[in-house]
């Protein structure tokens, strides 16, 4: 027989935490609760901006296409001078966007100092202004908050700390998640939601499952929002991989020259069009289009916001066309820029690219609700008041 004092013990708790799980769990828990606000604003804005271009494009559908294609383009001198004609306390625009198909419309990227960030469409035909659209102006302020909570300086430091802890809260997470015994158990509770169970099963199983699942792509974009934010840890990435750390080749460029003419830009990029049969639009740099003695594109399947599917840097002469052989580690750099931004932007595989992107952002919204969910409905079990206990086993004792 066992003795009434073993008989008495409690047995140790089933699953009672290490030393390193306690730890792991305290870095889980409190810095993402006092992050937690600020991690949400960052998700959200973060998952807006993933279906911009599609949203631009669906806004400005009226103006994609030309009324009537062609034979000839106007020169692109002439194009530009028309903009500044119709905007003339606008600066040069910073790029513009050349499509391969004759029937689209030249985009222009423009800022206003009254009306914000805009998209000018223009008839590459007859230099007639489509549209002067503002719908990119949203996702400008969107971006700026998911950056800087638009408070330059103090508000990106707060970003760049909040996002290092989301960083830590996945690994510590993958670590609480990761079960001691794989059991049939264990991995149902791992890898399945349980639906009809009530808030509070359902509120840990879309906390904890679907963390997991979309653990990869949450990783992929804090680690790319991260060297995008740090300009050291960028350089390290570009350097890492190959690529030239500085601009100095640069200086190495064509200088302008005032007197001379300029070769035509149109000739150029519908040349290198047929060079590249991939290839659908051209991104031109227009800004400093009146001092420098070169034109600056990139050639890509589809350009984005901020990004590129498909990326071939190109440089030609200004003044002769002739295409500048850049240094190998000069498009090393352009690539892997464009590359952490793409996966950054979730431009990196077309539809599916954003797909993913854009649930594994809603995904990333919910976890710091979710995870404070969690800690809510245990910080009101533990508040329950001793004294309950107490007239319970007093009750018991007396029956």
């Amino acid at each position: 027989m066992k003795s009434a004092k073993s008989a008495n013990q409690v047995p140790p708790k089933k699953g009672t935490k290490s030393t390193f799980g306690k730890i792991v769990a305290w870095i889980h828990l409190w810095p993402s609760l006092i992050s937690a606000i600020i991690l949400i604003v960052v998700c959200l804005t973060g998952t807006i901006v993933v279906y911009c271009d599609e949203i631009i494009d669906a806004a400005n559908k009226d103006a994609l296409y030309v009324p009537e294609v062609k034979k000839e383009r106007l020169p692109m001198t002439e194009i530009l001078a028309r903009f500044k004609e119709a905007y003339p306390k606008r600066r040069n625009p910073g790029y513009m966007i050349v499509y391969k198909d004759p029937a689209r419309s030249l985009k222009f990227n423009s800022f206003d100092k009254e009306k914000g960030l805009r998209f000018v469409y223009m008839d590459p035909y007859t230099g007639k202004i489509l549209k002067d659209d503002g719908t990119i102006y949203f996702f400008y302020i969107t971006a700026h908050i998911h950056a800087s909570l638009l408070w330059h300086g103090t508000g990106e430091w707060i970003i760049d700390i909040a996002s290092v802890i989301f960083l830590i809260e996945l690994i510590t997470g993958l670590i609480l998640w990761w079960p001691a015994k794989w059991t049939k158990t264990t991995r149902e509770q791992s890898f399945k939601i349980k639906w009809n169970a009530r808030f509070k099963r359902l509120n840990y199983d879309l906390h904890n499952v679907l963390g997991f699942y979309a653990l990869s792509i949450c990783l992929v974009l804090t680690v790319t929002g991260l060297i995008i934010a740090f300009k050291p840890l960028a350089k390290l990435t570009v350097g890492t991989f190959g690529g030239a750390t500085s601009h100095a080749w640069e200086k190495e460029l064509p200088a302008f020259k005032g007197d001379k003419q300029p070769a035509e830009l149109n000739d150029i990029i519908q040349a290198y069009f047929k060079k590249l049969p991939w290839a659908e639009a051209a991104q031109v740099a227009t800004f400093k289009m009146d001092s420098s003695g070169y034109y600056s594109m990139a050639f890509a399947k589809r350009v984005g916001l901020k990004s590129r599917d498909g990326n071939y840097p190109a440089f030609f002469d200004k003044y002769t066309g002739n295409e500048i052989n850049l240094p190998h580690k000069a498009v090393l750099h352009e690539n892997i820029e464009n590359t952490y931004w793409a996966l950054h932007m979730g431009t990196w595989m077309g539809w599916l690219g954003k797909l993913v992107t854009f649930t594994g952002g809603l995904i990333a919204t919910s976890l710091p609700i979710t995870g404070f969910c969690i800690w809510w409905g245990r910080r009101k079990k533990k508040k329950k008041p001793a004294v309950h206990k107490q007239a319970r086993q007093l009750v018991g004792k007396m029956t």
